[in-house]
């Protein structure tokens, strides 16, 4: 959910000028700030969680998506965000970190497709669904690495457990969901969820580092602590947060799962908290209210009303609400498909490529299962200098696996398209 990553030696956001980001602070890892519109010669600069300004540099109006060949650790991988970092990829995936298997070992046992929660497994110790006992944990939010976007490997972890304040207010808690991974301000920002599967009783929480190499000695992660919390008395869900800036560099935090939808919350730069001088809650968008569905948990909405997974991007003069419709987290019968709309605002209207605003179950389709992977959703975007890219998960049609998906994106007539791996290449 949340990179910008652009080449060059001239300003480093592509389409946007100096004077209209005077005042923002454009943060390069590495160095030292010099002004708030830094010009730079670095050969990476990376802007993350951000404003995502128009297209790739050079990328063609109607560039055909492709889907990148993927090796190494890339099985398990649920709701990851992409970040970079001199030289490096990393993507942050939900739940539990378990040791690395052995060279050729097959996929863990028991996982988000065996658990229905996700990126909750069965717990460590027990029998799973092939019958072999599942290693205890070693840490929260799994991370993966790449110099090239193809070849991952593990690379560490952000939490060693749960935060204990975390369990003083959410006992049930027992994994934490949907990181989302950002960079401005001289710092990484890692906005995370807790909270209960298939309840409403949810929290968002920060936690910041100065650099995502973890063998660095820079590398500690921060507890910033509680953003913002939802209540069983109230009408939205706390989690799967994605943090952008808009043209003027305000912070915004959307989120949101099931119940009324997507929301949407100021935040204050500086502290990456809750804004005190906007304390309104933005609707951005909601599924469509259906008549004669039975739902599957009477504590939810219809499978048919599920959306979740908000991430925003901007791209020439529109901010591009991507999100996830239907079910994930339930292996062969997960659901999952990505949809988008676009609004000249950050906190919106949003509506479809037909004009059916989002908040009325609008919503143009992006990313839908195939014979080979299933549910593609829970999505974030990298924007680097020659192209744009999407990474997502989807489960895999033979056993309900989770596995890491990045397609790169195509852009024609201002509304963007994406690719999952198909059964024949």
């Amino acid at each position: 959910m949340r990179m910008v990553a652009i080449s060059g030696s001239d300003w480093p956001i592509s389409g946007v000028s100096a004077d209209e980001a005077t005042g923002m602070t454009i943060a390069i890892p590495g160095d030292t700030m010099k002004n708030s519109h830094q010009h730079c010669s670095s050969a990476a600069v990376v802007i993350l969680g951000i404003f995502a300004f128009t297209g790739a540099v050079g990328q063609k109006a109607a560039e055909t998506p492709q889907a990148l060949e993927l090796s190494g650790d890339i099985a398990g991988t649920h709701d990851p965000s992409i970040g970079f970092d001199h030289g490096t990829y990393y993507v942050f995936a939900t739940g539990a970190a378990y040791p690395p298997r052995p060279l050729g070992a097959s996929a863990p046992p028991g996982n988000a497709a065996s658990s229905g929660q996700p990126g909750v497994s069965a717990p460590p110790g027990s029998a799973t669904d092939s019958g072999v006992a599942r290693p205890a944990p070693i840490g929260q939010f799994p991370i993966r690495c790449s110099p090239d976007l193809h070849q991952w490997t593990r690379c560490g972890h952000v939490f060693d457990t749960v935060p204990t304040w975390i369990h003083d207010i959410s006992p049930q808690t027992k994994d934490l969901w949907a990181p989302d991974i950002s960079y401005f301000d001289g710092l990484y920002h890692l906005y995370y969820s807790f909270s209960v599967f298939g309840k409403n009783t949810s929290g968002i929480a920060l936690a910041t580092n100065e650099t995502l190499d973890s063998t660095s000695e820079r590398s500690k992660w921060v507890d910033r602590g509680l953003v913002l919390r939802s209540t069983e008395q109230e009408d939205f869900n706390a989690i799967d947060p994605n943090l952008i800036l808009d043209e003027k560099g305000e912070a915004w935090l959307a989120f949101g799962s099931f119940w009324t939808g997507i929301k949407m919350r100021h935040l204050d730069r500086k502290t990456g908290l809750l804004s005190a001088k906007d304390t309104r809650q933005y609707s951005l968008a909601a599924r469509a209210k259906t008549a004669s569905v039975t739902p599957r948990n009477p504590d939810l909405p219809p499978g048919t009303e599920a959306i979740e997974a908000p991430f925003i991007l901007r791209h020439g003069d529109f901010y591009y609400l991507f999100v996830s419709w239907d079910l994930c987290c339930r292996g062969l019968k997960s659901t999952y498909r990505t949809t988008v709309g676009r609004s000249k605002n950050v906190t919106g209207p949003y509506a479809d490529r037909d004009g059916k605003p989002m908040l009325e179950g609008g919503g143009s389709p992006l990313l839908s299962a195939n014979g080979k992977w299933l549910g593609p959703g829970g999505g974030s975007l990298l924007h680097t200098a020659d192209k744009d890219i999407l990474v997502f998960h989807a489960y895999s049609a033979e056993n309900g696996r989770p596995a890491l998906h990045i397609s790169t994106v195509g852009w024609e007539d201002g509304w963007p398209s994406a690719r999952l791996d198909e059964d024949v290449k």
